[in-house]
C-alpha cells in the first residue's frame, strides 16, 4: 500500500484514468462475450436525452462509444424540451416494461419543468444502470448488494488500483451532491467487509457553507481529498498535505487568458496542488472516463442479474 507517512519532493503521480478505464472496458468485454456465449442475449442499453444540451449530447455520445467497445447494444431517445413530465415517465415506464432493455439512464440534468428525483425513483431499479433510484441509493447506504453511481465507484476503483490506503485514514469530499458527493461519502466510510466492499476511512464532508478557513483546515488534515462542486481552482496549494492523494471530479469549462480558446479544468489548481500531492487526477483524463467505464460495469451487472431473475421464474 502507498504510505502517506513520507513525502518525496518530486512531482505528484497522475493518475491515468484513460488507461485504467480502458483497461476496465477490456475486462467487461471479456466478459460480456462469456455471458452470450452462456446462451444470454446481449445487454441492451437506453439513453434518454430531453432537450438539445450540447453537454449532455456528448455525455451520452461517450457512453454509446463505450457500449459499442465492450459489446452492449445501445440507443439513444432525444425527445424534445417541452416534453412534459407525464410524457417522459410514459417513456419510462415502457422501457421497464420492454425485456430487451436491460439498462436505462435519463441523462441529467432534465428541464426545470420535470423534477428530477421523480424521475430518477421512475426508472426500474433492477435497469438503473445510473444508481440514481432511492432504493439502489438506500441499499448504498445500508452496505447491500445494489448499483452503485458511476463516479463514485470509479473514484473507489481508481484508489484500489493505485494501492492508495483507506483504511482508519482522513477523507475529505468536498461537495454534497446526492448523485456524486453523498455516495462517494458512503463508500469512503463504509465497512469494507460488507456488500459494497466500502473502504473504511474517516469521512468529513464539507460543502458551499463551510467557511474557506475551515475548508482548508479540514482539506490540511486529509490523506485523500475528493472534490466535486463546479469551482474552478477551489483547491489550492497551501491546502493539500504533503502526500496527499487529491481526486479531482469537477468538470468546468472555461476561456484560457493566454490563447483565448475554452479548456476543461477541473476544481483543483492542478499545476499547484501536483507540487505537493502524492498522487492526482488531471481533468480531462482522470474521473471521467471512469464513469464511463463504470457505467458499463452496471449496465452488465445489471444486465446478469436480470437473466438471472428470468432464469428462476
Amino acid at each position: 500500500m502507498f504510505s502517506f507517512g513520507f513525502y518525496s519532493s518530486n512531482m505528484a503521480q497522475i493518475i491515468d484514468g484513460k488507461s485504467i478505464a480502458a483497461n476496465t472496458r477490456r475486462q467487461l468485454a471479456s466478459e460480456l462475450k462469456e455471458l452470450v456465449a452462456a446462451g444470454h442475449p446481449v445487454p441492451h442499453l437506453t439513453a434518454v436525452i430531453v432537450g438539445k444540451d450540447p453537454a449532455s449530447e456528448k455525455y451520452v455520445q461517450n457512453k454509446m462509444t463505450a457500449c459499442r467497445e465492450v459489446g452492449i447494444s445501445s440507443e439513444t431517445k432525444v425527445l424534445p424540451e417541452s416534453t412534459t413530465q407525464e410524457e417522459l415517465l410514459q417513456v419510462i415506464a415502457e422501457l421497464n416494461q420492454d425485456q430487451r432493455v436491460t439498462g436505462v439512464l435519463v441523462q441529467l440534468p432534465v428541464p426545470e419543468h420535470i423534477n428530477e428525483r421523480t424521475i430518477c425513483n421512475a426508472v426500474d431499479v433492477n435497469k438503473d444502470v445510473d444508481g440514481f433510484n432511492e432504493l439502489n441509493i438506500g441499499r448504498l447506504a445500508l452496505d447491500m448488494d445494489g448499483i452503485v453511481p458511476a463516479t463514485p465507484l470509479g473514484v473507489k476503483l481508481l484508489l484500489e488500483h493505485l494501492n492508495i490506503e483507506t483504511r482508519g485514514r482522513n477523507a475529505v469530499v468536498v461537495g454534497r451532491s446526492k448523485n456524486v458527493s453523498l455516495p462517494m461519502a458512503i463508500l469512503l466510510h463504509a465497512d469494507g467487509k460488507y456488500a459494497t466492499q466500502a473502504l473504511d476511512a474517516t469521512v468529513t464532508i464539507c460543502h458551499r457553507y463551510t467557511p474557506p478557513k475551515e475548508l482548508a483546515r479540514y482539506c490540511r488534515q486529509a490523506d485523500i481529498i475528493v472534490v466535486a462542486v463546479g469551482k474552478p481552482g477551489l483547491i489550492t496549494k497551501d491546502m493539500v498535505k504533503p502526500g496527499a492523494c487529491v481526486i479531482d471530479v469537477g468538470i468546468n469549462r472555461i476561456k484560457d487568458e493566454k490563447t483565448g480558446k475554452f479548456k476543461l479544468v477541473g476544481d483543483v489548481d492542478f499545476e499547484e496542488v501536483r507540487q505537493v500531492a502524492g498522487h492526482i487526477t488531471p481533468v480531462p483524463g482522470g474521473v471521467g472516463p471512469m464513469t464511463v467505464a463504470m457505467l458499463m460495469h452496471n449496465t452488465l451487472k445489471a444486465a446478469k442479474k436480470q437473466f438471472c431473475e428470468r432464469k428462476s421464474s
